[in-house]
């Protein structure tokens, strides 16, 4: 079968399931993809303010082991079941058969909106970065009118002109993420094949950068004092420069910076959605989403530590707010070419991030509207027969994420949402598999947990409920909103409407039935045996 292996495409029948999308990535680029996603240099950096405002150098080194290993640990459980079970739908196909259609439907619309959020955030990510480090910083363009100022204001400046530059400020953003989402979608459009040189290219890239970025910190900056490594210092309030504005406990300011490494290590289960893009899918989607986040964590300790070493003064550091890390970067006294070099790779690797958030996104409306769970599912199911790409359901992810910038512009919130809507939704298919296991879920692929398949789901939802609570604290309150009006939504579209239209994945004879579609289905796209 063109672009496919046969077994690959005999486990997609046995789901009920035709080969539309083309098998070309292998086991590198399944990998990739979920690395790039990840991408330490995108949340590892814009996120690196959070951890100093909550509990400075302990928050951003030993509370990014305590994430990062938490993340393994979901990586890993996500992983056995993508083994067993390889498609697109990734964490609502699983739902679905472990906990049912309903929760599976609920699964869908959570790691939707989770996906949008990475999409989104990066993207704002992006811009800012661009901004701050590539024209202000490697061009020396003014970007004083592009860049929003809060209170206390600077001397002189009226609320007036405050609101007058924080307008344009939007505006500047908005005309800037609708570019940068156009590029990603268009580059997606023309087919896995492009994405996926794009998202290699950008797992090496990623390694270099990091490691460059990691020494030139250490070369330049470092005081090689270890011991502000393990101090905690609660910079919740002004100290934090008000990042989080209120004054927390410290056991809640922990909690509230471990949004620092979940944040970053997320969107691993685009190793899973594009399974059915994937070459020997059962061995290399738990394997791609196990490294990618293994290799962020380790790598990105280092980035961190190297960060908290060449600070000067790390009180002053959290004080500086949202400006930490750029100001941090600024002042580092290493040649000017090496920091130009290092800020065009940080832009682009950040770029390449929510290319493959889109690419990640689009084959979970695919997925999920193969399956008639969207309104107009036969649209955004649609799949290209000359680039084999769901070219629908990518450009509606596009602009979704667009959207959701429009209505929180903030790039706290959209990152406390990506982390928030995404481990939740691992959380689902993970806690259904702790009960299924050995009872209705009896069929497994090669890669299992054994022993540690039921604690390690336990402390998944364990640590999504914490991570819960950590999430609508203050600065990212504003998530409540969503949350309680996603779950209102959820619950009255369920009972009203789809607990009686929505007939889930094929399971039992439906899949037999379904031999003459799937035929048909791989026949339009030009697939054939």
């Amino acid at each position: 079968m063109t672009g496919s292996t046969d077994e690959d495409v005999k486990v997609l029948h046995s789901m009920g399931y035709a080969q539309e999308l083309a098998r070309r990535m292998g086991g590198f680029s399944n990998f990739a993809i979920s690395f790039s996603i990840i991408c330490i240099l995108a949340g590892g950096i814009t996120s690196f303010p959070l951890a100093m405002a909550t509990g400075s150098g302990f928050e951003a080194t030993i509370g990014w082991l305590v994430g990062g290993f938490f993340a393994l640990i979901v990586a890993a459980s996500l992983g056995q079941i993508g083994s067993a079970y390889p498609t697109a739908g990734g964490l609502y196909h699983w739902s679905s058969i472990l906990g049912g259609r309903g929760w599976g439907w609920a699964t869908a619309w959570i790691n939707l909106l989770g996906l949008i959020f990475v999409v989104a955030s990066v993207n704002v990510g992006v811009w800012l970065l661009f901004r701050d480090l590539v024209l202000a910083g490697v061009f020396h363009v003014d970007v004083t009118a592009w860049t929003a100022v809060s209170d206390p204001l600077p001397a002189g400046m009226t609320a007036e002109q405050a609101a007058a530059i924080n307008n344009s400020a939007y505006v500047a953003q908005v005309v800037a993420v609708c570019v940068i989402t156009l590029a990603q979608a268009l580059i997606n459009h023309f087919g896995i094949k492009l994405t996926t040189l794009l998202t290699d290219f950008s797992g090496y890239l990623i390694l270099v950068v990091a490691v460059v970025l990691t020494l030139t910190f250490l070369f330049w900056g470092a005081g090689w004092d270890f011991s502000r490594l393990f101090t905690f210092v609660n910079n919740t309030g002004d100290a934090g420069g008000g990042y989080v504005p209120a004054p927390r406990p410290a056991l809640i300011a922990f909690l509230v910076g471990l949004l620092y490494p979940l944040y970053t290590i997320t969107g691993f289960d685009a190793s899973a959605h594009t399974s059915e893009e994937t070459q020997n899918a059962r061995v290399a989607v738990p394997r791609g989403m196990i490294h990618a986040v293994l290799w962020s964590l380790i790598f990105g300790f280092a980035m961190a530590v190297s960060f908290v070493l060449a600070s000067p003064d790390l009180a002053a550091t959290a004080k500086d707010g949202g400006a930490a890390w750029f100001n941090l970067f600024t002042n580092l006294p290493a040649p000017l070419i090496l920091k130009d070099l290092l800020a065009i790779g940080i832009v682009v690797a950040n770029f390449i991030c929510a290319l493959a958030g889109l690419t990640s996104t689009s084959r979970m409306i695919f997925a999920f509207a193969r399956d008639g769970g969207l309104p107009g599912s036969s649209l955004w199911r649609g799949v290209s027969p000359t680039w084999r790409t769901p070219v629908a359901a990518i450009w509606l992810g596009a602009v979704l994420s667009v959207a959701a910038t429009l209505y929180s512009p903030a790039f706290a919130a959209l990152a406390a949402g990506c982390a928030l809507f995404l481990y939740v939704s691992y959380a689902m298919p993970i806690a259904a598999g702790l009960f299924a296991e050995g009872k209705s879920w009896t069929e497994f692929g090669p890669f299992r947990l054994g022993i540690w398949s039921k604690p390690f789901a336990v402390i998944t939802v364990l640590g999504v409920l914490v991570l819960m609570y950590a999430g609508i604290q203050p600065p990212f309150d504003i998530l409540i909103n969503y949350a309680i009006g996603l779950v209102i939504l959820l619950l009255v579209l369920w009972f009203g409407v789809e607990s009686r239209r929505f007939k889930g994945p094929p399971i039992g004879a439906d899949i037999a039935r379904r031999a003459a579609e799937i035929a048909q289905a791989e026949k339009a796209v030009g697939e054939t045996a």
